[in-house]
């Protein structure tokens, strides 16, 4: 099993890729630029890309998903209620002044509980709202540890911005308390930005969960 992740587009979306390294088979979480870079590493390890996920619907998380769509052939997934944010993404690039991306097609499969595979690796669905309505986080076990992709819900030391559209912050609280903070101590959560954490250094130092 192998998990990468690194910064990509214009405002250091994390783009995760996982993989079932003998089975040549992988998912894209959240490809929100640089679409050479992406693809690259995708290459190196000679992967089918079997599905393309996202933590939720901001341009900054989709800004390569056409592209990678277009070479993979690979389905893209969203929750259906961001489905108004992916119609609205040409306005939310022009309002931060950043070029539109390219329009995918995209399935709003992404409801709660539900799971995605590549080769033996597998994703389940937390649909966390708060930051957007149809915000998720996946997760999944690799080499024994639990990680959680916890897109802009949770961060090391923060949490998710609830004034954009369709965010709220008591649904975004409860989202963390009944769907993250019930995980190991020891899960790693790889946020949307920034650098890893894991839940039980989230429970005990983030300043905005006490």
């Amino acid at each position: 099993m192998h998990v990468e992740t690194f910064a990509v587009g214009p405002l250091g979306c994390n783009c995760s890729i996982v993989a079932d390294l003998e089975k040549k088979s992988a998912i894209v979480i959240d490809p929100g630029g640089d679409y050479e870079v992406i693809q690259k590493r995708l290459t190196k390890r000679n992967l089918t890309v079997t599905a393309i996920v996202h933590t939720h619907t901001h341009f900054d998380h989709l800004g390569s998903t056409a592209e990678l769509q277009q070479s993979t052939r690979a389905a893209a997934h969203i929750h259906e209620a961001d489905r108004f944010l992916f119609d609205l993404v040409p306005i939310q690039a022009a309002m931060f002044g950043f070029a539109v991306p390219g329009k995918a097609e995209v399935e709003g499969s992404l409801v709660d509980g539900f799971a995605l595979s590549a080769g033996d690796v597998e994703l389940a669905v937390l649909h966390t709202p708060g930051h957007s309505p149809g915000s998720v986080c996946f997760v999944g076990s690799f080499s024994g540890r639990t990680i959680v992709f916890s897109g802009d819900t949770l961060f090391r030391r923060g949490i998710g911005r609830s004034d954009l559209w369709g965010g709220d912050g008591r649904t975004l609280f409860r989202s963390i308390e009944n769907k993250l903070m019930c995980l190991d101590d020891e899960t790693l959560v790889v946020p949307g930005h920034g650098d890893s954490t894991t839940i039980g250094e989230e429970r005990g130092g983030n300043p905005f969960l006490r």
